[in-house]
């Protein structure tokens, strides 16, 4: 029975997966946190793009947090180039 290996975007070119004899991690190249063990390569690739998704959230949380305390502060929302 061949196994259907997926096959990841180039959002995951940071990432790699390892198969290990106790199951399947992955991990981002830059020397971050190892994640696993996974019990199928599938299971390892759903993960690495659940984590992904949540980063996103998290960065656009982050920013709109930024925008409304900006706001509150009274920062203009357009800076002039030549003056900053």
């Amino acid at each position: 029975m061949p196994q259907n290996i997926p096959t990841t975007s180039a959002d995951y070119d940071s990432t790699r997966i390892i198969e290990r004899p106790d199951g399947y991690y992955w991990h981002e190249i830059d020397g971050g946190r190892e994640y696993g063990p996974f019990q199928t390569l599938m299971d390892a690739v759903a993960d690495m793009s659940a984590s992904n998704e949540s980063l996103d959230e998290v960065l656009d949380d982050t920013a709109e947090a930024v925008r409304e305390a900006e706001e509150l502060l009274g920062v203009p929302e357009w800076i002039d180039p030549d003056t900053g």
